[in-house]
């Protein structure tokens, strides 16, 4: 693994995992009221097509930062869904 490929992983990484703050505030709040479900189910689009993207490409540091972030938004759009709010 060369540097260019770590500092891909790691950007995604740390990308993916901002979205972590805000599951934890929708699970203690049960609240999702201030969240847009337009911009979270465009979001959640967009990074399918980066996800397979990644995969047509083959290049792990894009296809890692995309399903961890894939999960989060989903989680969000469950608990959105959940607390229809």
């Amino acid at each position: 693994m060369d540097y260019i490929e770590i500092i891909g992983i790691v950007a995604g990484i740390l990308t993916s995992i901002a979205f972590i703050p805000q599951i934890v505030r929708i699970r203690k709040t049960k609240s999702t009221k201030d969240l847009s479900w337009s911009m979270f189910l465009v979001f959640t689009v967009g990074i399918i097509l980066w996800l397979i993207y990644g995969a047509m490409i083959n290049e792990f540091p894009v296809i890692l930062a995309n399903v961890i972030t894939l999960v989060f938004c989903l989680t969000i759009l469950f608990y959105k869904f959940k607390y229809n709010d």
